[in-house]
């Protein structure tokens, strides 16, 4: 029984034994298979972690690039903005530039000018003084003959006593006053003839004296620019849509500016044309603006078309209150002064009207006072004068007419009407102040660099010229010299004698008055030459 339970215990141990062993040889395997799991998990958290440490990556590098071309394209953005403003100082330099040696030039053609002037005014004096002498001989001849005369009239006053003694008291009376009456008339006839040519002359010294310092003290710019009608586009592209589908874009904006749109093959531009001044400015600037936004549709332009009459119609009137300081007119209506801010937008010849009527404010005051007269009176005249140019497109009738009529509604003086009706010969002048505004408008359209023409409209004015001066019976040649001012005709001796030679050269200026359009005033000059030649053998 011990035994037994001694094997039975020893059995027991031994299934105790044996159940450790296999114990700690299940817990080895459990354990590894523990590691080898943890260590997949570890594994797998490393990639997961890897991944996303690699996408975070990633990410932060496009964050870096994204700032780094935000930052470029800032720091591109204040380069072009400083360049800009570079460019504008460099071209603001340049047009100071520019207008300095305009101011140089028109100041080198004044005293050009004042050069020539001075050098006819000393030919002058001395062609005087030669005449002055030669008068000084005639004197001397016509005392002699006088006293010849004289001598002639004592010997027949002494015939006429012995004659009137054997007369009566009546015969004597009535015979010494027929004596009289043909001695005082024949003194009265000399005289009137004295005065009047010394009048002439006078007249003709004092009237180049006052246009020469009229022309002196007022030296304004040469041609003005004028309204620009032809719009620069940046490409041939902008001309499709300056169009639009089927054209309305086109038939849109020549609807809401009132102008004709051309846009024909001529690379760069499109063209607006209108006969109204101010309208056509409206709508070049509207369509540059349009242009320049990019946004081209009927909306788009009835908009900015709108935009720009506003601001026009402000311009206009700052460009009549301007030019009214400029020139010291006071007192203008207000219709008055817009009319006149609208000529900033009219030329003619090239030559800006409202800049026009500032000059012959100007010389109109300068010949006032030299000749006595009311200056301020004087200058209001010459700054209405061509007023009427500035409705003149939408009133019937000339345009000295419609500004007296449109002045006259608003108070003007019966001068300044005259002045404005007149200064173009179409109704009588009332007042000295209408002549000196003829000579002051002769004088500012006809001074060098005051207006200019096509170089075809030059030469056709210049045949013209010549033909005119040709047509007539007895002429040779003419030649049209002084850039049109003067056209020289030489006569056939033969056949035009002197007496002719007058009637040529007014019936030569009435027929270029008549059919031809030009500026100022042109000079006629008939030339007839006898010359006889021989030969000794």
């Amino acid at each position: 029984m011990m035994m037994y339970l001694a094997e039975v215990g020893a059995a027991q141990l031994g299934f105790a034994a044996g159940g450790l062993v296999v114990g700690a040889v299940a817990a080895i395997f459990v354990s590894k298979f523990m590691g080898a799991q943890t260590l997949g998990n570890a594994k797998k958290q490393a990639e997961e972690i890897l991944s996303r440490a690699k996408s975070d990556a990633q990410t932060t590098q496009k964050q870096i690039e994204l700032d780094a071309r935000n930052e470029l394209a800032k720091r591109r953005e204040n380069f072009e903005r400083e360049l800009e403003g570079s460019r504008n100082e460099v071209k603001e330099t340049e047009r100071r530039l520019q207008k300095r040696e305009d101011n140089l030039d028109r100041k080198l053609d004044v005293l050009t000018t004042k050069e020539k002037y001075l050098d006819d005014l000393d030919a002058k004096i001395k062609s005087r003084e030669k005449s002055v002498a030669a008068k000084e001989a005639e004197l001397d001849n016509v005392l002699t003959e006088k006293k010849e005369l004289l001598d002639k009239a004592r010997e027949e006053q002494k015939q006429i006593a012995l004659r009137m003694a054997n007369m009566s008291e009546e015969d004597a009376r009535r015979e010494s006053l027929r004596l009289i009456e043909q001695e005082v008339q024949h003194e009265a006839a000399q005289l009137i003839q004295k005065s009047t040519q010394r009048a002439e002359e006078e007249a003709k010294d004092n009237a180049l004296k006052i246009t020469l310092q009229a022309i002196q003290r007022y030296a304004s710019e040469h041609t003005a620019d004028t309204t620009v009608n032809a719009i620069p586009i940046p490409s041939d592209d902008m001309k499709g849509r300056v169009i639009g589908r089927e054209g309305r874009n086109i038939r849109a904006f020549e609807k809401a500016t009132g102008v004709d749109v051309i846009v024909d093959d001529t690379p760069g531009v499109v063209v607006v044309s209108c006969f109204d001044p101010v309208r056509r400015a409206i709508a070049a600037e509207a369509l540059a603006k349009l242009l320049d936004d990019g946004r081209i549709h009927p909306s788009r332009i009835e908009e900015i078309v709108e935009q720009m009459e506003k601001e026009m119609g402000q311009r206009i009137i700052k460009f009549g209150k301007d030019a009214a300081i400029e020139a010291n007119i006071q007192g203008l209506h207000p219709k008055i002064s817009e009319a006149m801010g609208r000529l900033h937008y009219r030329t003619s010849y090239g030559q800006n009207i409202l800049r026009h009527s500032i000059e012959v404010a100007f010389l109109c005051q300068v010949i006032a006072d030299e000749l006595g007269l009311d200056g301020e009176l004087a200058r209001r005249c010459g700054y209405l004068h061509d007023i009427g140019k500035a409705m003149d497109h939408e009133v019937e009738g000339g345009h000295p007419q419609i500004g007296m009529d449109f002045c006259k509604k608003f108070g003007e003086r019966d001068e300044v009407l005259n002045a404005i009706g007149g200064h173009h010969n179409d109704i009588p002048a009332t007042s000295p102040y209408t002549p000196i505004v003829m000579a002051a408008d002769a004088i500012s359209g006809a001074r060098p660099g005051a207006r200019r023409e096509t170089l075809e409209k030059y030469v056709r004015r210049l045949q013209q010229l010549e033909e005119i001066a040709t047509g007539h019976n007895g002429v040779k040649m003419a030649y049209a010299i002084q850039a049109g001012r003067e056209v020289r005709v030489i006569v056939d001796p033969q056949v035009v004698d002197d007496a002719n030679c007058v009637y040529i050269a007014r019936d030569i200026a009435k027929r270029v008055s008549d059919e031809m359009t030009f500026p100022g005033e042109i000079r006629v000059t008939v030339l007839r030459e006898m010359r006889t030649v021989e030969y000794a053998k």
